[in-house]
C-alpha cells in the first residue's frame, strides 16, 4: 500500500478522536445482578484507568467502577490498535497496555471490580496490544520515531505477577505501524498485523514461551488491522483499505501450527470505509467489523472451511467514529465503543447473525481505547 494511502487512512481516524469531558454514566445498582462485565481503558496520558461495567443476563450494562493502572495512556493510541486490553481464558486476569509509560498492568478480576497485581516495563516503546495464553503473556510495542517495534513475552504467575521471559524480545519486519498481536488457540503461534507494510507476521512459540521469528507474509489486501484466530485456528483479518476504491475488506487464512499462512478467502469487500476492528463469534459462524469512517458495523458469514461471504454491509448504524468491538464469551452480545459520541452501544446477536440495539452507555471519555467483554 502507498504511504499516501496509509497517511490518509490514519488522518481519517485521527479526526474522529475528540478530547472532551466525560458525561455521567448509568449509576451502579448494588441490587442489579451482574453475570459478566465489559472493560475499556481511559487511555488518559495523565493517568490510565480501566472502566468496568457490570453486565446483566439481558446484556444491559451498569457502572461498576474505575480502577487505576498506575501507568499512563498514550496520545495517538486511540484508533490505531486492537486488543489494548485482554482477559485470560478463565476471566480471572486482565492485562492492559500503558502506551504513554511503556509498561503493562495486570489485574485480578473480582466480583464487580479489579485488583492491580503488577505493572512491568513492556521491553519496548509504546505498547499497543497484548495477548495471553495460559500463563504466557505477549505485548506488542509499536516503537516510535527512529525506534523499531518489537514483541516481548512474560510469565504470569498465580499471584498475578509478571516476569520477563529471557530471549522473548523479537523484532517486527522493520519500522512499521503494527495494530495487534494474538496467540493461536494452542499457544504455539503468535500473529502480528502490520498496517503500513501490509504484512502479517508469524512467530513460533516454544515450550518455554520463547517466540522465534518473525516470518512475514503478504496480506491479501491493504492495511491489515484487527483480527481473530478462531477456535479452529483460522485467521480472519480486517483490511482497512483492502477493498476497491479505498473501501474495506476482510480476508481469511488457514494458519498452521508452524506459522504458515494460506489464503482461503481473499479481500471480500464490505463496501464500507475504515473497517479496522474485527471480532468472531465463538462458534466461528459470524464475523463483525467496525467501519470507523462509515459509522457502521458489517457482518460476514464464515463457512466450515474458513471461507467468508458478506452477510450485511450495514448490520448496524452507530455513527462515525465507532472503534473497538467486543463479544461476550457466549457471543450473545456485541459491544462497540463510539469515540465521537463517547458511548458504548450494546447489541443482541441473533442466530442468523443479525444485530438488535439493546443498550447505550454514555459518558465514556473520548480517547478511550480497547474493549473486552465476558
Amino acid at each position: 500500500m502507498k504511504k499516501q494511502q496509509v497517511s490518509m487512512l490514519l488522518a481519517i481516524v485521527s479526526l474522529l478522536v475528540l478530547i472532551v469531558p466525560a458525561a455521567a454514566a448509568r449509576p451502579y445498582n448494588e441490587h442489579h445482578s451482574s453475570i459478566g462485565a465489559v472493560y475499556i481503558m481511559t487511555n488518559d496520558p495523565s493517568g490510565n484507568s480501566v472502566l468496568v461495567y457490570g453486565r446483566s443476563a439481558d446484556g444491559i450494562l451498569t457502572w461498576a467502577g474505575t480502577f487505576a493502572t498506575n501507568g499512563l495512556g498514550g496520545a495517538g493510541l486511540t484508533g490505531s490498535n486492537q486488543a489494548g486490553l485482554v482477559l485470560s481464558a478463565d476471566s480471572k486476569s486482565l492485562l492492559v497496555v500503558n502506551a504513554g509509560s511503556n509498561d503493562i498492568s495486570a489485574f485480578r478480576v473480582n466480583h464487580g471490580g479489579l485488583t492491580l497485581t503488577d505493572k512491568v516495563g513492556s521491553k519496548g516503546t509504546f505498547p499497543i496490544s497484548v495477548t495471553v495464553h495460559e500463563n504466557v503473556v505477549y505485548v506488542l510495542d509499536a516503537g516510535g520515531k527512529d525506534v523499531a517495534g518489537n514483541i516481548a513475552g512474560f510469565h504470569l504467575n498465580d499471584d498475578g505477577k509478571l516476569s520477563a521471559i529471557a530471549g522473548s524480545v523479537q523484532p517486527l519486519s522493520g519500522e512499521t505501524a503494527p495494530a495487534q498481536i494474538s496467540f493461536n488457540p494452542t499457544g504455539s503461534v503468535l500473529v502480528v498485523a502490520e498496517k503500513s507494510t501490509s504484512l502479517i507476521d508469524t512467530y513460533i512459540v516454544d515450550s518455554n514461551g520463547v517466540a522465534i521469528g518473525p516470518t512475514t507474509h503478504a496480506s491479501s489486501g491493504a492495511t491489515p488491522f484487527g483480527f481473530v484466530i478462531d477456535r479452529k485456528g483460522q485467521l480472519i483479518v480486517s483490511e482497512a483499505a483492502g477493498g476497491p476504491s479505498g473501501t474495506s475488506a476482510v480476508s481469511s487464512y488457514g494458519l498452521s501450527n508452524t506459522g504458515d499462512l494460506s489464503i482461503v478467502s481473499g479481500s471480500i469487500p464490505d463496501t464500507q470505509m475504515a473497517a479496522c476492528w474485527l471480532v468472531v463469534t465463538g462458534n466461528s459462524r459470524f464475523a463483525y467489523t467496525a467501519n470507523a469512517h462509515s459509522g457502521t458495523i458489517s457482518s460476514y458469514a464464515i463457512a466450515s472451511n474458513g471461507g467468508i461471504t458478506l452477510l450485511q454491509a450495514v448490520a448496524a448504524n452507530t455513527g462515525a467514529g465507532n472503534l473497538d468491538l467486543a463479544l461476550t464469551r457466549n457471543s450473545g452480545f456485541l459491544y462497540n465503543f463510539i469515540n465521537s459520541s463517547h458511548t458504548i452501544e450494546g447489541f443482541s446477536v441473533h442466530s442468523d447473525g443479525s444485530l438488535t440495539l439493546i443498550d447505550t452507555i454514555t459518558g465514556v471519555p473520548a480517547g478511550a481505547d480497547g474493549l473486552v467483554a465476558d
